[in-house]
């Protein structure tokens, strides 16, 4: 199960050398107000929300694994809220949503109904960025994680449908923990 690497490889994925991805990040804090309120969905080791706070932001980071959240906190000095996507309860409260490689392990059937709570987390002309390793068919790594492994189009037709706009995907080579060459979907929209 997914969860369970991550708790179970914790330490080894937080501390693994991994430089926030500052042009993203850059683009998407430019588009919110100052000191604008963010909700990182999957914070992993925490370097992303260490790089916003830097910049004046107030996070509230988040994550499904209890380890990996633990490791977050040591880099980031301030809590983790321990919260798996479907938890998420918020109403306009947030004028940004960051999900760096943390919505693509949402089985495909349930992505919908998490989109429509992130919309709902977020504050009217809210901005949203997540990112997703790309393909045509959900499936498990070498490690045993699910990917829900959208196209383009996949992710398009389902941000259409969910009300969403100023949808913007660009689609890039990289890599990830496996070592291995990834296609990237990264997507910033708003509510």
């Amino acid at each position: 199960m997914t969860t369970s690497f991550y708790d179970d490889n914790a330490e080894t994925y937080a501390a693994r050398d991994r430089k926030p991805p500052t042009a993203r990040l850059d683009a998407f804090l430019a588009a919110l107000p100052e000191k604008a309120r963010i909700l990182e969905l999957g914070c992993g080791g925490g370097q992303d929300c260490a790089y916003m706070l830097s910049k004046g932001f107030d996070v509230t980071p988040t994550d499904g694994s209890a380890e990996l959240a633990r490791q977050a906190e040591k880099l980031i000095g301030r809590p983790v809220k321990i919260m798996r996507f479907e938890e998420l309860s918020a109403h306009e409260e947030f004028d940004g949503v960051w999900a760096e490689a943390s919505l693509l392990h949402v089985p495909r059937a349930d992505l919908p109904g998490i989109l429509t709570l992130i919309r709902s987390a977020l504050k009217q002309d809210g901005v949203f960025h997540a990112s997703f390793k790309a393909g045509t068919a959900e499936g498990h790594d070498s490690f045993g994680r699910y990917y829900n492994y959208p196209s383009m189009e996949w992710l398009q037709a389902l941000l259409d449908a969910g009300g969403w706009r100023d949808i913007s995907i660009n689609e890039v080579d990289g890599g990830g923990y496996d070592g291995k060459p990834t296609r990237w979907l990264h997507l910033a929209t708003r509510k």
